[in-house]
């Protein structure tokens, strides 16, 4: 106690000598234990049943800095040290990144009672979706709530909805894009034609009749909320918490009201999601709520519109960086549509493959998503190793490693949508036979087992796979098709063709993001 108490009598006296100094020696001192703590923590934990831990600096920071600034670079190079599986800290968080076919496998189908996505997600999308829906509910009502979703996808239903999104399109370019040329910011433009789509078809017409007055922006600032900070600092006072909140209220009250109206007005007959989801039961009997069918809505909206506005906006981003697949396409389109190119059908845009050869290898080169995450809840083993991923690990995938592989991909870095022409696109040249290949349905239908030991997953796999799949396919395809049939476009010179803002949990072009374009004579 004697030295203590000196100590801090000699401390007391520095600082009244000279203040200034004796708190830069007190941080000083501060960073250095830190530092040094911080390797002396990760000799004491080293563990070698586990996956490899990707040294750091800072205790608690981890390597949350480097992985957020270039996630793709951080993984490939920490790939080429410790091989498919290591794990990083990341804000206190141990981070398990499970890379290749095998780990995209491991991860898609892991065991529910072993890892889900509910710890991983809830915090971030129950602000934005609201309760009582997707990660808010026991996993076995979130598979009865896809099927029900599912239900209103089908073929029927897009041959209806290619007639509609065509028309939102041309209202859009009348308004928005009537000059002869002209510079446009083409994510904006494009976000605004997915939500318009996106409204009119799957939500149905009192939905798109309140875009005018206000739903888009709505959105827009519950998109705010699906950003890292949000997903690492869930009890931060941010004001974007805030806002999301009022519009989550908002737009949910006046999801709510058109459910009312519909419900006291009942002899209009609807064939959109919104009656299928209002006329829908689950297996027990009992029909959703009110609450559910509103909060249904926005996360069917929400969770398209940021992948297809990021998946259209690249793809005329990289269409306009080589003119020459801007040809290729219009030329295909003349001679399945014929000179004066009428508007296209459902059964038509199966006669155009290069608009989906441009949705692939969009989505292979720039995935909206470039890694899943799933929550660990009991030790888990990877399968042909010797580690095991204790509980309280987050396990992270990234298919868009494997798909930017060589090994898969030849020039994976090219945007070379003729690639798709080939029936062997994406195979390993070991052919990547797979044991346990099958099906399984976990309550929306069945899916392959086999499909989630792919290089190419840019809707998932296993119980989580995306059901908006085909729908997105329909949506961006017309699109693009109504879009080149009435311009030729180019990149803004002093722009040139952006980079990947990893800021969001979505990756979409930097800004500035303009194009040219130039109506078709």
């Amino acid at each position: 106690m004697g030295l203590i108490s000196g100590l801090l009598e000699s401390y007391v006296q520095y600082f009244e000598a000279s203040p200034f100094m004796c708190i830069i020696s007190t941080i000083s001192v501060a960073i250095v234990t830190a530092f040094v703590w911080a390797q002396i923590e990760q000799k004491m934990n080293a563990d070698p049943s586990q996956p490899p831990m990707v040294h750091y600096w800072i205790p608690f920071i981890g390597s949350m800095i480097t992985f957020g600034m270039q996630p793709m670079t951080f993984m490939r190079k920490y790939r080429a040290i410790y091989g498919d599986y290591f794990t990083f800290l990341m804000f206190g968080r141990k981070m398990t990144v499970c890379l290749g076919v095998d780990g995209n496998y491991f991860v898609f189908n892991a065991r529910h009672s072993s890892v889900n996505a509910e710890d991983a997600y809830n915090h971030l999308t129950k602000p934005v979706f609201g309760e009582q829906v997707i990660y808010d509910v026991p996993n076995s009502v979130l598979m009865e709530q896809k099927k029900i979703g599912k239900a209103g996808l089908t073929i029927d239903a897009f041959k209806r909805y290619v007639p509609m999104i065509i028309e939102e399109v041309n209202m859009y370019v009348d308004e928005f894009m009537n000059k002869e040329s002209d510079t446009i910011d083409i994510l904006k433009a494009v976000s605004e034609m997915i939500i318009m789509t996106a409204s009119r078809t799957l939500l149905g017409e009192e939905v798109r009749a309140q875009l005018h007055l206000g739903v888009a922006d709505l959105y827009h600032t519950l998109d705010a909320s699906f950003t890292p900070i949000h997903f690492l600092f869930e009890w931060l006072p941010l004001p974007s918490y805030y806002s999301c909140k009022e519009a989550h209220s908002e737009l949910h009250g006046l999801f709510r009201s058109i459910i009312d109206n519909r419900r006291a007005n009942n002899e209009k007959k609807y064939d959109d999601m919104l009656h299928v989801l209002m006329t829908s039961k689950y297996k027990n009997g009992e029909p959703l709520t009110d609450v559910q069918v509103a909060n249904m809505l926005i996360a069917f909206l929400m969770a398209g519109q940021h992948t297809s506005s990021a998946t259209t906006t690249w793809g005329l981003l990289m269409l306009a960086n080589d003119h020459s697949l801007i040809d290729t396409t219009f030329a295909q389109m003349k001679e399945a549509m014929g000179e004066e190119l009428p508007d296209v059908t459902y059964d038509d845009l199966k006669n155009i493959p290069m608009l989906e050869h441009i949705v692939n290898e969009t989505l292979r080169i720039r995935s909206p998503i470039i890694q899943i995450m799933r929550k660990v809840t009991q030790p888990i083993p990877i399968p042909k190793t010797h580690y095991v991923v204790p509980a309280g690990h987050y396990l992270v995938a990234s298919p868009s490693v494997s798909s930017t592989d060589p090994n898969y991909f030849p020039d994976p870095e090219a945007f070379s949508p003729l690639r798709w022409e080939s029936s062997t696109v994406g195979q390993s040249a070991s052919g990547g036979n797979d044991d346990t290949a099958g099906e399984v349905d976990y309550g929306f239908g069945s899916v392959s087992l086999k499909s989630a030991r792919s290089p190419y997953l840019p809707f998932g796999a296993g119980r989580h796979r995306c059901i908006g799949e085909q729908f997105a396919y329909v949506q961006i395809r017309t699109i693009l098709y109504t879009l080149l049939k009435k311009f030729d476009f180019e990149l803004d010179p002093k722009v040139g063709l952006p980079k990947p803002d990893y800021n969001s949990m979505v990756i979409l072009p930097t800004l500035p993001c303009l194009i040219k374009y130039k109506r078709r004579s």
